[in-house]
């Protein structure tokens, strides 16, 4: 067993430690077992890290034992994954903020584990029309049929079409929940739970027996679009957890592809939006089925570690050093960049473009700047 996933499970017990901060800590320490025994002065260097954060860590390490926890934690939760798994899921830790315990049952597929087998995610609205529902399942079916695995939230109305379609052309089929991975929600789903559970995956960043709760929803739908390699959206109105997804996956620089539909249907309005945002109509399921084998193959079954080396920075004259070394790998804004390091703005702005150039670092929107 890695060590490290103990400490894993024991910084996402303290509250105020989000999976941000957690990458946060693994870059500056190098290990979560290392942060968990650091100063707070060593604390108070990482982004983030403010008083109240701190107040927060130092009284939660204090009444933790780590494998003490973990040891009582596995006998209601024996099955889970922590980025310092080789299993944990490769695309998951291509996002900003992968969950720090991934819990599961099912049958496990280390090939989609891998992203050697594509997921594509399924989304929509709990109240789709009849010609949301027949899409659903036709597009489900078919990329069950080739060799896709399906991923959805196990909601009613879409997701409920999308799983059931998969399970019905014997194809796998993955449900993200937002409780913990025991809970049947909504309860109607309990046989749609035991199929999935049977021959699919259920996944969750909530430990068994987490009941719904309005937020954890929206909160799942990173992990949706961040397991996928494409999200289709089937039917969604104006205000939709579908679209959340749909943003996210956008974000996550993965494709967006939706279903065509009537400007007098309010439940397509969501979907007819997100064109204008760059998101791709599909004709038929073989139209779909052509621009997904389009998609780029990811490299060899190589599994992506938040623990790998970083890639070697070019070695840069002191000038643009001072500024390169103040900026994190998240964003940072001008503002902080020109207080941390020191400098005038006008040098800030000549060392930020030459660093630019040298491929060092990226701008983001709002004047924020972040290392490549």
């Amino acid at each position: 067993m890695h060590r490290e996933r103990i400490f894993w499970l024991s910084w996402s017990q303290i509250s105020g430690i989000g999976p941000i901060l957690l990458k946060r800590l693994h870059q500056k320490f190098g290990s979560l077992e290392t942060a968990w025994q650091a100063s707070s002065g060593d604390l108070r260097q990482v982004e983030g890290f403010g008083e109240q954060v701190l107040k927060k860590v130092l009284e939660g390490r204090s009444h933790l034992d780590p494998i003490a926890f973990y040891q009582q934690h596995s006998l209601t939760n024996p099955n889970f994954w922590t980025p310092a798994d080789p299993e944990y899921p490769r695309l998951l830790l291509e996002i900003p903020d992968p969950p720090p315990v991934l819990y599961y049952r099912g049958q496990v597929d280390l090939a989609e584990n891998r992203g050697i087998k594509p997921l594509i995610a399924i989304v929509g609205t709990r109240d789709p029309s009849d010609y949301g529902k027949r899409w659903t399942c036709k597009i489900s079916t078919a990329l069950a049929a080739s060799g896709f695995t399906v991923v959805s939230g196990m909601a009613e109305g879409i997701d409920t079409e999308a799983h059931s379609a998969s399970l019905y052309t014997k194809g796998r089929t993955i449900a993200v929940l937002g409780t913990g991975v025991d809970i049947v929600y909504p309860p109607r789903n309990r046989n749609l739970h035991g199929q999935i559970q049977e021959y699919g995956l259920i996944v969750s960043e909530y430990p068994a027996g987490t009941q719904p709760n309005r937020p954890h929803f929206p909160r799942r739908n990173r992990i949706i679009a961040g397991l996928s390699r494409a999200t289709i959206v089937m039917e969604a109105p104006s205000k939709s957890g579908a679209l959340i997804t749909a943003y996210l996956a956008n974000d996550y620089c993965r494709d967006v592809y939706v279903l065509p539909g009537s400007l007098d249907n309010p439940k397509a309005i969501g979907c007819l939006g997100l064109l204008s945002k760059g998101a791709q109509i599909f004709l038929n399921e073989g139209h779909l089925l052509e621009m997904l084998g389009k998609t780029p193959k990811l490299d060899a079954p190589q599994q992506l570690s938040l623990f790998n080396p970083p890639v070697a920075v070019p070695t840069l004259p002191p000038r643009l050093q001072s500024v390169f070394d103040v900026i994190s790998s998240e964003a940072t804004s001008f503002d902080l960049i020109i207080e941390k390091s020191g400098l005038a703005a006008g040098e800030v702005s000549s060392a930020l473009l030459e660093l630019e150039l040298e491929g060092a670092i990226a701008q983001l929107p709002g004047m924020r700047y972040q290392k490549t």
